[in-house]
This record gives C-alpha cells, structure tokens and sequence, in this order.
C-alpha cells in the first residue's frame, strides 16, 4: 500500500508513553490524523481505505533503535567487514534493514559504516529503491590514528583535523557525527587513557552543532564519558563503567544514555563456543558486570535513557532488536520505561517525528499482542508493522 493512501487500523488498544487506552488509528499520507475510539479518515470514501484489524491487540509507536551497524551482520570480527567492497556491504545494509523493518524497528541510527554507505542506504529508502526503516546515519565514525575501529573510521588527530573530519561527514549528508572517545570493551582496555582528547571532541561538537546536527561518542571507559559529556555530546555510547559522577554529569547536561546491554551479552554467550580467546571473553564478562552497575547508578541519578543494541556486531543479529527492551527490563527498568526508552526518547535522540501514537506524527506503528506497557517480551511478536502509512506485513 502506498503511503499516500488512507490506512485505518481498528479495534485495538492505543499503547504509548502516555498508557494504554482503547482507540482507532487513522492515517492519510504517511501521518497520523486521528486516534480515538471509532477514529475515522477524512475525507475517504470507504472504498479508499485500507483497513488493519487489530482484533483487540494493542498498537504501539515502532520500535527505534539509536545504535546500529547497517553494513555487519553478526559475523564474529566485524572489523573484517573494511576488506568487503562498498557494493557488497550495501547489499548487507539491505538486508539489515529489511531484518529490522519487519522485527517492528521503524527508525534505526547507523554509528559507523565506510564511506557514504550508510547515509545511501537512507537515501535509498528514502527514494523508495529499497524498502526499511527511516535511517539516520554518522557516515564514518571519527577517532584517533589506529584507535577503536580504525578500519572502518575516519581517523584524525588534532584538533583542526577532527573539525575537518565532522565536516567531511555533515558534507555527506550525515545526521549524526559520531567520535570514538575510548577504545572497546573486548579488544582493548578502556580504563587507560582516553583515545580522543576533550579538545578534539569539543572540535566536532562545535562543528555539528553549528549546523544542529547532534554528536554521539562511543565511550565506554569512565574517562572518556566525562570527557565527552565535558565537550557537550548528545548521547553516550555504551558507557559501561560509568561512576558516580559520571552519572550526575550526564544526568545535569540531558545527555542520552544509549546501553547497547545486547552486545556484551551475545559476545559472553556465543563467544566461547565461537573460538574466541578467553582472555576476550572474560574481560567481556567483567564488563557485563560493570555494566550492570551503570544501569543502577543511571537509575538513580535519573540519566535519560534511549534504545540501542549494536545491531551487527558479534552474534548480534538485525532483527533480534526487541532483546534490548528485555535486558533493560531485566536492569530495573518497568516494562512501560522500556517502551520510552524505545520510543519517544529515542525518537527525540535521533530527530523524528515518531515515538507515540498521536495526530501529527509519522505513522509508524507495530501491533503486538499483549501490552507492552506492562509486558515487555510483546515487541518480540510483531503482529503488523506499518511506516509511514505503509503496511509492511499484516498477521492479524
């Protein structure tokens, strides 16, 4: 179905960030107009309308997920994925957005990829050349001279050199600008010294923000996430051994916290049975612990948090996304912070019209069976998955 066309989806529950209610769904180009029980579309013969029945289940925003690797595909060195051309690793973006797309992820940020393909790949979507979620995308990470993720990345030094390397991304179209502030979590040891200096993090932020392009940093270590929230980033990546004053940092400035808990857990889980080294999976292991006591120390300094999980990296498959709202809730969050979290946050994060159910915003919506606001595993069975007006697959 076309998004210029009117779409109805009826008898079912309304669940968003502002609860759950009874309630029909208009739509009439890509946004929606009307939500209330008998909600109808304007202006529409009843010929013209195609109909979702949801049959009594329940009609969330679609899931959006801030952090993302359109071009990796769980393959267990995602670092390899520099030697692919940009061809091949567009045909993965495609399938990586059709994976995500039908799992209900309606908007994905893309953290990393070569060159422009990321920012094609939402282009492309955009053109209706290939069919996925609304995609946000940095163009290439920025980080320093052999530091996390190299291959992939934009390295720079300096800071005249990273204002020039944010420039380079804004002029690819990026909508995002991403800076690797510490190294990884597995392959190096975080707690040393910061990879990018607070100055040349400062550089790009300035940058991006003079053309009101938000900057996201990768910074597990609990240095580099004070130095990024210092420079005045948008949202921390990861963030795995914040501490207390980190906490309070980001809390104070309104800086995101993107947890990315999936990543760490598919790495501990399938990494041994996968060749890895233990060395790689314990220091993965004890990072999982650590991480955990982010999440109670962001709890209880009140750091605003948005969904991620790292889509692509070691075992952790496009598709797989509602896992991440499971494991937040497993960290302490109540099922209806989850879909927040998932939602109107990240929908804020990220710069779209989306994350409730309301007149106004794109009509990006998934069914589920059960309510989400109180049972967190429904966004693992997307019942129908609807963007901007169009009905992707129907099961109701």
């Amino acid at each position: 179905m076309s998004a210029s066309r009117k779409l109805l989806v009826h008898d079912g529950h309304v669940a968003d960030a502002d609860g759950t209610r009874r309630a029909d769904v208009g739509v009439r180009g890509g946004e929606i107009v009307k939500v209330g029980r008998g909600a109808e579309v304007e202006d529409a013969d009843e010929d013209e309308v195609a109909r979702v029945d949801a049959g009594g289940a329940y009609v969330a925003p679609g899931l959006i997920d801030c952090h993302v690797h359109l071009v990796s595909d769980g393959r267990p060195d995602p670092k390899g994925d520099h030697r692919e051309t940009d061809a091949t690793l567009s045909y993965r973006a495609a399938r990586a957005m059709k994976d995500d797309l039908r799992a209900g992820v309606t908007t994905v940020r893309d953290l990393n990829a070569p060159n422009s393909v990321a920012v094609d790949a939402g282009r492309a979507v955009e053109k209706g050349v290939v069919q996925g979620p609304r995609v946000r995308a940095c163009g290439e990470a920025i980080t320093a001279t052999g530091g996390h993720f190299y291959q992939m990345a934009r390295e720079a030094d300096g800071v005249d050199d990273c204002r020039k390397a944010a420039r380079e991304q804004l002029k690819r179209g990026a909508s995002v600008v991403k800076v690797m502030a510490c190294g990884s979590t597995i392959w190096d040891d975080v707690q040393a010294a910061p990879e990018l200096t607070y100055e040349e993090i400062r550089a790009v932020v300035e940058v991006a923000h003079a053309k009101n392009v938000p900057v996201a940093a990768h910074a597990p270590g609990t240095e580099a996430i004070k130095n990024a929230v210092r420079a005045g980033v948008d949202s921390v990546e990861h963030a795995d051994f914040m501490d207390e004053e980190a906490a309070r940092m980001m809390a104070d400035e309104g800086v995101y916290w993107v947890p990315t808990a999936k990543a760490l857990r598919e790495f501990v889980e399938r990494g041994p049975s996968n060749g890895f080294d233990e060395m790689y999976v314990e220091r993965a292991r004890r990072t999982k612990e650590e991480a955990k006591q982010s999440f109670e120390l962001a709890l209880e300094h009140g750091v605003e948090i948005a969904m991620g999980t790292d889509a692509g990296t070691a075992f952790n498959y496009h598709g797989e996304n509602a896992d991440e709202l499971s494991l937040m809730v497993d960290r302490g969050l109540s099922p209806a912070e989850a879909l927040e979290a998932a939602t109107v946050n990240a929908a804020e994060l990220v710069g779209v019209n989306a994350g409730k159910v309301e007149e106004g915003r794109y009509a990006d919506l998934v069914v589920l069976p059960r309510d989400p606001n109180k049972d967190v595993s429904a966004w693992k069975e997307p019942l129908a998955v609807v963007k901007g007006g169009e009905v992707i697959n129907d099961n109701t």
